[in-house]
């Protein structure tokens, strides 16, 4: 198995997978916060970060055909300029601490993130391209710990957005700063023969999520989803912050 992880752990991530991706189908985002949290119930998850970059840039091909002409360029593109600024630094901190304290910033990122969108926070003014780059920014910096689309999820919810529109920025979003984050984190050796493997064993998983979560987005409002999806991340984010005091 890819990491060494038994039999057991590498099932119930699978399942994890799954789950993930099909809220990534539905919603948009989520994909890595979900599967990073839970995956930090089980094991040391930064050599799994690439993996799930991997993964994200895989479900977009899957996704590309059905989310042209609803793609927000004017918010992506501020967006990944103010992550780029921040993903070279981000990373080596991350890189430069150990397991455990990574898995306590994961969770802590992804509890204060869930709060903010479930406290119905919204912006009172129009947010320009210099605005969309600072929430680029601490994206940037989220995603050197794998969950970097979460600010930009609250940040985007608090702003008046059709569904679809949402759905498809973050898919692109997420996308271009996965692409940016991966080599970085190559260069500083979380990226090796185990993360190819594991993304080729995972491409099957993530196709039938993410199908299945499209058709899901296609007959239920995406709003309702989200929420549930924030649950989730609650849960599994409270789970990760308890888990060092039980041990």
């Amino acid at each position: 198995m890819p990491f060494d992880l038994s039999l057991g752990t590498t099932a119930a991530l699978a399942i994890a997978l799954l789950g993930a991706a099909f809220v990534r189908g539905y919603s948009g985002f989520g994909f890595s916060a979900i599967f990073i949290a839970f995956a930090a119930l089980l094991t040391n998850p930064l050599p799994l970060i690439p993996v799930v970059f991997a993964c994200e840039m895989m479900m977009t091909g899957f996704q590309a055909r059905g989310i042209r002409g609803q793609i927000d360029w004017r918010r992506v593109i501020p967006l990944l300029v103010g992550a780029a600024v921040a993903l070279p630094f981000a990373v080596s901190i991350v890189l430069s601490v150990g397991d455990e304290t990574v898995r306590m910033v994961i969770s802590a990122i992804i509890l204060t993130l869930s709060l903010v969108l479930l406290s119905g926070w919204t912006l009172q003014r129009i947010i320009g391209p210099i605005g969309h780059a600072g929430v680029g920014v601490i994206s940037g910096v989220c995603n050197s710990a794998g969950v970097g689309g979460l600010p930009v999820a609250a940040f985007l919810s608090a702003q008046p957005m059709q569904a679809p529109q949402f759905r498809a920025t973050m898919i692109v979003f997420l996308t271009g700063l996965d692409m940016m984050t991966l080599p970085l984190m190559w260069h500083g050796g979380l990226v090796s023969g185990d993360t190819v493997r594991a993304a080729a064993l995972a491409f099957p998983i993530l196709g039938l999520g993410v199908w299945l979560g499209g058709r899901q987005f296609l007959a239920a409002s995406p709003l309702t989803f989200r929420r549930f999806a924030v649950f989730l991340l609650l849960i599994l984010s409270a789970l990760g912050l308890l888990r060092p005091m039980m041990t």
